[in-house]
């Protein structure tokens, strides 16, 4: 379609490289914020949503943005009422960075 206007598609893919950027701090007694900053794609967010719940984490409320081709989506959480304890935070955090890591290899090479 771009080439009615004059404009050409790519030959090849654009793969850009963004770094994924993970942090959780206390807002509050009753609830901590989680930030996310990552290359958006098609169903991230349901990712992030069920990695959250399969830490058996509640998500109260949630901001979700995207600039270009990232994602900045911050989560206030918290867990049994209460904001999450260090622990949890960097086991939630390690969650996030292992489940939505880039793949190395490809499926189709299986």
């Amino acid at each position: 379609m771009g080439e009615a206007f004059g404009i050409k598609a790519p030959e090849k893919r654009l793969d850009v490289d963004i770094g994924t950027r993970i942090h959780v701090k206390d807002d509050g007694p009753k609830k901590s914020l989680l930030h996310i900053a990552i290359a958006d794609r098609l169903g991230l967010l349901l990712e992030i949503i069920q990695i959250i719940t399969d830490v058996n984490v509640d998500v109260e409320s949630a901001e979700i943005d995207t600039e270009g081709l990232v994602a900045k989506d911050k989560f206030h959480v918290s867990y049994r009422g209460a904001a999450l304890s260090p622990s949890l935070s960097q086991v939630l955090v390690n969650s996030l960075r292992y489940s939505l890591r880039r793949p190395e290899t490809d499926v189709d090479s299986y």
